[in-house]
């Protein structure tokens, strides 16, 4: 599952096609309906593993998702935190591992 930052379907299928450009995995792709925040949408779908990044330019952990989800659902949800503009190619492959 992928969470965009696009706020309409038309724009979503941008995120799709990079997706499907650059070999990522087959996934939904999630995105705020009107009023809906991102912590909404974390907590509607429960996923078990949450990566972002860590949001430092805009204001760090205050503009996090997990910071906002709520503690019941936090529990269940495994949050990793990657380093802004780093990209994910430093985590492993295996969901498996991500889980450790």
């Amino acid at each position: 599952m992928y969470l965009s930052s696009h706020k309409n379907a038309k724009e979503v299928e941008k995120d799709k096609f990079v997706l499907k450009k650059f070999g990522f995995p087959d996934g939904q792709v999630f995105f705020r309906q009107k009023g809906e925040q991102y912590k909404d949408i974390a907590e509607r779908i429960v996923p078990n593993i949450l990566i972002e990044d860590d949001c430092e330019s805009i204001g760090g952990k205050k503009e996090m998702t997990i910071t906002y989800v709520k503690l019941d659902l936090k529990k269940k949800i495994k949050s990793i935190v990657v380093k802004e503009f780093a990209g994910i190619d430093n985590l492993p492959d295996r969901i498996f591992y991500l889980l450790k």
